[in-house]
């Protein structure tokens, strides 16, 4: 299956944010660093989700924030998956 991630923005716009929903959920995956334009938190791809149709704040996915876009993404999956199930 696999979620197919959209960057929200322009290339251009420092800020680096991806989303998908999937199966009634949402996903967000944001790049973060220390310093600079970006988000700022512990350095990498942080990774979150919530349901789409109840009004509560996302929840970060275990084991964010991963050295690659790769790594959240799988981990997006993966936390489907389970929630799903």
């Amino acid at each position: 299956m696999g979620l197919h991630f959209s960057r929200l923005g322009p290339p251009t716009e420092e800020l680096e944010i991806w989303s998908e929903s999937e199966r009634g959920f949402s996903f967000v995956i944001s790049n973060e660093s220390s310093n600079g334009p970006r988000l700022h938190g512990k350095p990498g791809f942080v990774a979150s989700w919530r349901p789409i149709d109840i009004n509560k704040p996302a929840i970060r996915v275990g084991g964010s924030p991963f050295k690659t876009f790769t790594e959240a993404e799988k981990a997006c999956e993966a936390m489907l998956e389970h929630l799903t199930r």
